[in-house]
């Protein structure tokens, strides 16, 4: 996997949680943006390409299975993990998100920084 060629794009409320994902992304020599609303996060994939999305479950303007939807119409090929301590991962939310691929994967918070670098190696 070429890592400077790959862009992640991490979407969560929380501030501290966007800067935890930036952080272990970082650590592990991936490069990546972050939005802390829906629009925010649509706004910043019109204009770059992702190779993933780590998405929060809760988000003030939009459910986040909704914004992996809005994601795929705008660029198909960005993979889109969500990261919630909403669900569970075999929630039947999840389950049928993964069956019709609007989400690659599921992590459930709090997570293991293992559990997010294991998910890249999904992308690769």
């Amino acid at each position: 996997m070429d890592e400077q060629n790959l862009l992640f794009l991490v979407v969560d409320d929380e501030p501290d949680m966007c800067w935890t994902l930036q952080h272990i992304l970082k650590t592990a020599g991936f490069r990546s943006q972050f939005a802390l609303s829906g629009q925010d996060a649509l706004n910043l994939i019109r204009r770059h390409k992702y190779a993933l999305a780590l998405l929060d479950a809760k988000l003030p303007d939009i459910d986040g299975l909704q914004l992996a939807k809005e994601i795929h119409k705008l660029d198909p090929t960005t993979r889109v993990v969500m990261v919630s301590g909403y669900f569970y991962q075999d929630d039947v939310t999840i389950q049928e998100a993964i069956r019709q691929d609007l989400i690659t994967g599921f992590i459930s918070k709090p997570f293991l920084n293992d559990e997010i670098l294991r998910v890249i190696e999904m992308v690769g």
